[in-house]
């Protein structure tokens, strides 16, 4: 089957191959027909091994698809189920699931991100964060897959997988954003748009988006931004909105040391500052034990939106239903799997806010 291949991190390109193979589905285990999958900057992160992944890889984990096959003992799926593919699966046992942060379990992802999930030419290959969408067909533990009607487009349905609910989760669940409300988000790229629209739904009155791209600023109303701004014109919009005290709650999108602190200084004294981007390890920020005391702001990070995939996916499809949340508008192109380096570069220049790449349509 075909499958895209990191060889090597540091690589700026993946090897699209015809003969890759998938693993046998064990007990617990599901196999699934990928049918799209989403180009996420997470991808970028491992290749540049800000994201650590065993190597050689399948990239991907934003995918959808239908079960093909279920081992023994699995019941929250069957054969014929459309599902989105949840890249951290959680187990239900852990403290952290217990406690009510399921999000934060990585129990089965860390299992399978260190079994192999392909096999080329004799030779084992893992799966991004244990998952490989970037692939016709992919085994998984069953925890890591959510049911969907059938009704729903594969297309869409990937979106929820990773980008889609990192950025909608930053704001309703992690900030909790609050009607009326001001909001600024940092980077207005797939995850950046995806808090705005998070931050409308919440009932958020100004959502400012600030990018150095130009092209992006109307994006980012189309979203439901009511400002945009490149970074050097934001202090004058902070003048303009919250009369100089900042903003209610600020979220980063980027994952560098420059916007996290910028990120950090837009939000008011007593504010909430939310940093959703995936930084480098050996990156670092300064913030001084003063302005930690007497501005009392709220420094947190958002895993993959704080989510209860169980719960979340079904209640960001209920809003796309009703119009609320936009997730076709999201996808600006649609590309069989043998273009992922052509979408990795536009994703790379700005050019796009999400590439799914048609992997059932791109084998039939």
């Amino acid at each position: 089957m075909q499958g895209a291949v990191l060889r090597q991190v540091g690589d700026t390109k993946v090897s699209v191959v015809d003969d890759l193979e998938v693993v046998g589905t064990g007990p617990g285990q599901v196999r699934v027909d990928i049918q799209a999958t989403g180009v996420c900057h997470t991808d970028i992160s491992a290749m540049e091994g800000i994201i650590p992944t065993g190597i050689p890889a399948v990239l991907g984990h934003e995918g959808a698809g239908i079960v093909a096959e279920v081992g023994e003992g699995v019941k929250n799926v069957v054969i014929g189920d459309h599902v989105v593919v949840a890249w951290v699966p959680p187990c239900g046992n852990c403290p952290y699931c217990l406690g009510g942060q399921p999000h934060l379990c990585l129990e089965i992802m860390m299992l399978t991100s260190m079994e192999p999930r392909f096999v080329l030419n004799g030779e084992p290959v893992f799966g991004l964060a244990g998952c490989g969408t970037f692939a016709e067909e992919v085994v998984l533990p069953a925890q890591s897959v959510v049911k969907i009607p059938d009704d729903v487009p594969f297309d869409v349905a990937s979106l929820l997988g990773c980008g889609v609910m990192t950025g909608v989760g930053a704001a309703i669940n992690t900030a909790k954003v609050t009607p009326g409300s001001s909001v600024v988000v940092f980077g207005v790229g797939g995850i950046g748009v995806s808090v705005i629209q998070g931050a409308k739904i919440a009932g958020a009155a100004e959502i400012v988006g600030v990018d150095p791209i130009e092209s992006k600023w109307e994006q980012a109303k189309r979203f439901g931004a009511t400002h945009a701004c490149a970074p050097d014109g934001l202090d004058a919009l902070k003048s303009e909105l919250t009369a100089g005290q900042g903003f209610d709650f600020a979220f980063e999108a980027v994952g560098i040391p420059a916007t996290i602190r910028a990120t950090y200084d837009a939000a008011r004294r007593g504010g909430t500052a939310v940093i959703v981007g995936a930084g480098r390890g050996d990156q670092t920020i300064e913030l001084n034990a003063f302005e930690l005391f007497y501005m009392e702001k709220h420094l947190v990070g958002s895993f993959y939106g704080s989510a209860n995939v169980r719960l979340d996916f079904d209640r960001l499809l209920r809003l796309w239903r009703t119009g609320r949340l936009d997730l076709e508008g999201m996808i600006t192109q649609r590309v069989p799997l043998s273009d992922v380096n052509s979408a990795f570069d536009d994703m790379k220049a700005g050019k796009v806010i999400r590439t799914v790449l048609e992997v059932g349509s791109s084998r039939r």
